[in-house]
């Protein structure tokens, strides 16, 4: 039977990921907390509004409305990355080679790993942020699609269109595909080869959590009472193909998904604070946590695939063992 440790925390959970081993806790109010051989906690930010963890350099990177970008590691050392005075950093997102993207405003900012930083400013807010599985190539979401660049060359950008309002973005674990999270309550996709469009729709609710399978043949999204898992085996990705419906419960709408590091299984966390694990394979379900306080907003496993770390949006976090 799985075991939950549960860690009370004051305030909304934005990001719960293991790093190395050790889960950490990203609140809003800018405090991170963190479990390595007791409780630990640093304020990273003066208010904190996006968190990815950095598994390659064993990092936390986050950004804040105290307009900077910074990285805590398990031992507590805190760096600036990147700092824009009063504006906010309102996300980031992790490259190769150490770099990190920063979106503040219409700019996007990648700061190379020698501390170097490149600026992109665009004609429309910045929406969402994702570097390219491949290559040193990073996408941003934006009103009305989705811009390309290559920020170590020079000239152009590529432009992905479609109009509406883009507001994340993530790329296929084989770098052939983008997909984007809408204002309205759909996805919009585009194979990169060819640049034709992929569109997901018929949700209840909008989309704010995307998990890519571990070899990237399933995409699983919340924004309905059941994780909505499209498939992504073919060229074509999931045109003129169902998704499959996994953890359906009546009208409590899924706020959280994550897919396991190396098997085709994805937890599913839900408005009143449940969690599940299912398989892709036949549905199966395991129940890994009951009802809590407050909807999930964040989930991550560990790299072995036996842990998963959870936050809500009540400070209502832990960790579950999935072999108890």
């Amino acid at each position: 039977m799985p075991t939950v440790a549960p860690l009370d925390l004051d305030g909304h959970c934005i990001t719960a990921a293991f790093i190395g081993g050790v889960p950490f806790f990203a609140l809003a109010d800018g405090n991170v907390h963190w479990l390595d051989h007791g409780q630990k906690s640093a304020v990273v930010h003066d208010g904190l509004l996006c968190a990815v963890a950095d598994m390659s350099t064993k990092r936390l990177v986050s950004g804040g409305e105290d307009g900077k970008a910074s990285s805590l590691k398990a031992d507590g050392t805190v760096e600036t990355l990147v700092e824009l005075g009063r504006k906010w950093v309102t996300n980031v997102a992790i490259g190769p080679q150490g770099a990190v993207a920063v979106a503040s405003g219409r700019n996007a900012t990648v700061r190379f790993a020698d501390g170097k930083t490149k600026e992109f400013a665009h004609p429309r807010t910045v929406e969402g942020l994702a570097f390219s599985p491949k290559g040193m190539r990073f996408g941003v979401a934006r009103y009305n699609g989705v811009t390309l660049h290559f920020p170590a060359a020079e000239g152009k950008p590529a432009e992905l269109e479609w109009a509406g309002a883009h507001t994340g973005i993530t790329f296929s674990p084989d770098g052939n595909f983008v997909v984007t999270t809408m204002q309205e309550n759909a996805l919009h996709g585009w194979k990169l080869a060819d640049g034709k469009h992929m569109r997901m729709s018929g949700y209840p609710a909008k989309v704010k959590s995307l998990s890519w399978s571990a070899k990237g043949k399933w995409l699983a999204s919340s924004g309905a009472p059941a994780a909505i898992v499209w498939p992504f085996q073919t060229k074509d990705g999931p045109m003129g193909k169902a998704p499959l419906e996994l953890g359906t419960r009546g009208n409590t709408m899924v706020t959280a998904v994550a897919c396991h590091p190396a098997e085709d299984i994805v937890a599913i966390g839900y408005e009143d604070g449940m969690v599940l694990a299912a398989r892709f394979a036949d549905g199966k379900e395991v129940l890994l946590r009951r009802p809590g306080q407050g909807g999930i907003t964040s989930m991550g496993w560990d790299e072995e695939g036996r842990r998963v770390a959870f936050g809500s949006a009540s400070g209502d976090c832990g960790v579950i063992d999935i072999a108890g």
